[in-house]
């Protein structure tokens, strides 16, 4: 599987950080809220970069990113990408979103739908009216950057699965979940969430049932940061779109499944 370092593009106010693995068919990964290209499971993308070409992207801002600091909306970071689709002389490419990435990925090809081949939404939402939100206290977690990089581990692994599996990870992967949080910009975290905010308030909203890009929504069923019942959202409004639901998969389900919903995605990808 080759790899290739981390590279940048320029981008309105900033630079967009990528790197590529894989070869095949295009297709751009967007994470999700306070997360980078380097916070995948690995064995998700090592069976996904066995039949795709994958570009794995910084948001605006973090990880190996730059921006100006300027507040910045969904629609900003869909620009991103496309810049970055376009700078890799790809004609179109296939985009996975996780969470917020989904939120991302859902204004791509909506904004730019001639870019964008097939649609990949995991673990996200329509936004607007549509959406059913997570309880206040969730979001707090999910933000709250206060105490040491392992209590933010502990405490963001706590929402992302269920008590048992959050303390196995966390055996396992807690120290380089921690090594992650430590390099987070509370600044950039709060401007992440804005958009999240601004997002929850508008949305993608009717314009879902114009998009023709071919799509797959997945979604763990016990997810407690975006409930699954916002996949039903997205499949009654999106034409054709498939719907894949892993039972007792948390917000990140795709480290509880990583190998089942690649094979899918790979499946996908390849009609």
């Amino acid at each position: 599987m080759a790899t290739q370092p981390i590279a940048t593009i320029p981008a309105d106010g900033g630079r967009i950080a990528y790197r590529r693995l894989g070869s095949g068919r295009p297709l751009i990964l967007l994470n999700g809220l306070a997360a980078t290209s380097a916070d995948w499971d690995p064995s998700f993308i090592g069976q996904l970069a066995s039949a795709n070409e994958l570009v794995l992207l910084d948001n605006r801002g973090i990880g190996a990113s730059r921006d100006d600091g300027a507040p910045f909306d969904v629609g900003k970071l869909a620009d991103d990408t496309a810049r970055v689709i376009k700078a890799l002389g790809f004609e179109r490419a296939s985009v996975l979103g996780w969470s917020m990435g989904g939120f991302v990925a859902q204004t791509l090809a909506l904004n730019d739908p001639a870019r964008v081949h097939k649609l990949i939404l995991l673990s996200t939402d329509p936004g607007g009216a549509d959406a059913v939100v997570a309880s206040p206290t969730i979001l707090k977690q999910l933000t709250d950057i206060s105490g040491t990089p392992h209590e933010q581990a502990r405490r963001l692994l706590s929402v992302l699965f269920s008590s048992d599996l959050a303390n196995s990870i966390y055996s396992e992967f807690g120290d380089l979940v921690a090594a992650a949080r430590a390099k987070l910009s509370p600044d950039l975290v709060d401007r992440q969430a804005a958009a999240m905010d601004a997002w929850h308030r508008n949305g993608a909203g009717d314009r879902l049932r114009e998009l023709s890009t071919s799509t797959l929504v997945a979604t763990g069923t016990e997810d407690i940061v975006i409930p699954a019942s916002n996949s039903l959202a997205l499949v009654n409004a999106i034409p054709d779109a498939w719907l894949a639901q892993f039972k007792g998969g948390g917000h990140a389900f795709m480290a509880q499944y990583p190998h089942p919903l690649a094979d899918l995605i790979n499946e996908f990808l390849a009609l």
